[in-house]
């Protein structure tokens, strides 16, 4: 039966562009759920966000048909009862255009058959309801893990800092930082990124799951608290700010 999501750390992770295999400076932490339930679909939604994902929604085959075909995920993870488009119609035509994210579909059809006939269409696991959010999660992990494996890291490291993407945990040197799940994955994209600028709007698309408003504050505030762990200690301050442009985190 559906339970409260488990407190799993996923290592979240990147998909470039539709239909193409990840590349070392592109990390877009996204996942697609294509569930018409509004209970399994909330359930799920609220354990991947605990856990650090963006994840967007779709309530119906063609919707999810859309965004799988033009926006980047890391994970599709695809109902096989769906209105508008069955599921198994959406993954056959997500393949027939060469689009190679990995997925993960989700049925009430437990034979063997019915799981034959899903990987058969080209997904890449299928997972029977009901279900824990534990073994979705860890589902969702071994995708990332075997769609990246040339160059999806277990550990990153920028100066002083390392991040081990397995344990979750953070060091600056020999100091230990506790970071809350929103500012591990914020971390983890700038680790991901060192040097590179990044702006208000692709923080707020990468580490929340809707796009920027430029009203709301999230991004000062999270950053602020990210800052105040992993500088505030130290002299030499490694994440700045440029007034009207964005963060960076430098060595």
């Amino acid at each position: 039966m559906y339970t409260t999501p488990d407190m799993v750390r996923p290592t979240a992770a990147t998909w470039p562009d539709a239909g193409q295999s990840p590349e070392k400076d592109s990390f877009p932490m996204r996942i697609l759920l294509v569930e018409d339930d509004e209970k399994i679909a909330s359930f799920i939604l609220g354990g991947l966000r605990q856990s650090g994902f963006a994840v967007d929604h779709a309530a119906n085959g063609p919707d999810g048909l859309h965004l799988a075909a033009t926006e980047p995920y890391a994970v599709a993870i695809i109902d096989v009862m769906l209105p508008g488009m069955d599921g198994l119609k959406v993954i056959e035509e997500l393949r027939r255009r060469r689009i190679n994210t990995p997925i993960i579909i989700l049925s009430a059809k437990r034979s063997v058959e019915d799981r034959v006939r899903g990987l058969e269409t080209g997904s890449d696991d299928y997972i029977s309801k009901p279900f824990s959010f534990a073994e979705l999660l860890a589902r969702v992990q071994a995708l990332i893990r075997r769609s990246t494996s040339a160059s999806e890291p277990t550990r990153l490291s920028v100066g002083e800092l390392s991040m081990n993407l397995l344990t979750r945990e953070v060091s600056r040197g020999e100091t230990a930082v506790q970071l809350q799940p929103r500012e591990f994955a914020l971390l983890e994209y700038f680790m991901r990124n060192p040097g590179k600028v990044l702006s208000k709007t692709m923080i707020m698309e990468h580490v929340w799951d809707y796009h920027f408003d430029p009203q709301t504050n999230l991004v000062d505030v999270l950053v602020c608290r990210l800052r105040n762990k992993i500088d505030r200690d130290f002299d030499r301050k490694m994440l700045n700010t440029l007034r009207g442009v964005g963060y960076v985190l430098k060595e």
